[in-house]
């Protein structure tokens, strides 16, 4: 039986354009979850964030909205809001390693405050009929402090609990803790999924014969470096389409259309597509030269050629 596949939230590259364009192009992933919303102490839901869950813009895949927050009254807010675009769940992150956001004391920095986890989760089951799951780390500073919020969890009627398997201070640095995620498989009542590291077909392999019991798998980094490796997952596959190149041309013209189209001026496009090719990149013949390349693209003319260069140089090796 294939597993089931989810796409993990990267904030400032899996919004509705990327995830549209993969679904379409790439497909293999079950479920994407949108990159979180954050309030930042305001009860307003910004302009970008009602863009990327709106409805008419999610009509072809399963999208999950996801919030960053330590405070009840905003997660109570953001329920009301995605339940009025006609969603049943929000995930929370409990996950983000980044220290802007865990010197808040938020993501993977409200880890080892489980009375602050238990009066939000109190308040989002009392007050409304929202489904919660969670995407957390092991802890921030040590992977003990996911195992002393179990039991906190284990009270609420969690849909699942996704588990990146490293600690936020790890950032993505260095292994995963596999032997910290097996001790979490018997701590917790509830439904269990991994995160981490799934940058291959034989990565996921070794994580799925460690994890028997796991069925679920969160793919972040690696489906941007890769965006064929859920399919080929899914497949039970380590062989690209033999027009890989011409399928990733077509969905990379297709979100950098998109982007400019929405972003103003020359600069905001090629910052952006700079932070997509630091991904892309790795899955190239020569990833530095490949990233040269496209970092040596001072307007958007010799952004295309380079790009344009790129590909040619890729589909010539592989024949």
């Amino acid at each position: 039986m294939a597993p089931t596949l989810l796409s993990s939230p990267l904030q400032g590259f899996t919004d509705f354009r990327f995830r549209n364009a993969f679904h379409h192009y790439f497909g293999g992933i079950d479920t994407f979850y949108a990159p979180y919303i954050r309030l930042q102490g305001k009860l307003v839901i910004k302009n970008s964030y009602q863009i990327d869950l709106d409805p008419e813009n999610n009509t072809t895949l399963e999208v999950i909205p996801q919030v960053m927050t330590n405070d009840p009254d905003e997660f109570l807010f953001v329920v009301k809001y995605v339940q009025s675009l006609g969603y049943k769940e929000l995930n929370w992150n409990l996950g983000c390693p980044y220290p802007m956001v865990t010197k808040s004391g938020m993501g993977s920095g409200l880890i080892c405050q489980p009375a602050k986890i238990d009066d939000v989760l109190h308040k989002a089951h009392n007050e409304s009929d929202i489904v919660v799951s969670m995407k957390m780390r092991m802890g921030y500073d040590n992977p003990e402090e996911i195992l002393a919020t179990f039991p906190i969890l284990d009270k609420y009627p969690l849909r699942n609990i996704a588990i990146h398997a490293r600690i936020g201070k790890q950032l993505y640095k260095g292994p995963v803790d596999l032997d910290a995620f097996e001790k979490c498989l018997t701590s917790t009542k509830h439904k269990l999924y991994y995160n981490g590291d799934i940058t291959s077909v034989s990565a996921f392999k070794a994580i799925e014969k460690r994890f028997p019991t796991i069925d679920h798998f969160m793919i972040g980094r690696g489906l941007i470096t890769d965006p064929f490796l859920p399919n080929m997952i899914k497949n039970n596959t380590e062989e690209y389409p033999k027009n890989r190149w011409e399928i990733f041309s077509e969905f990379h013209d297709t979100i950098y259309q998109q982007y400019d189209e929405y972003l103003s001026g020359p600069t905001p496009i090629k910052m952006k597509m700079q932070g997509f090719w630091q991904y892309f990149a790795e899955t190239t013949s020569n990833p530095h030269k490949t990233y040269k390349a496209i970092k040596k693209a001072a307007n958007p003319q010799k952004y295309r050629q380079a790009v344009n260069d790129i590909l040619r140089t890729e589909m010539n090796v592989e024949y």
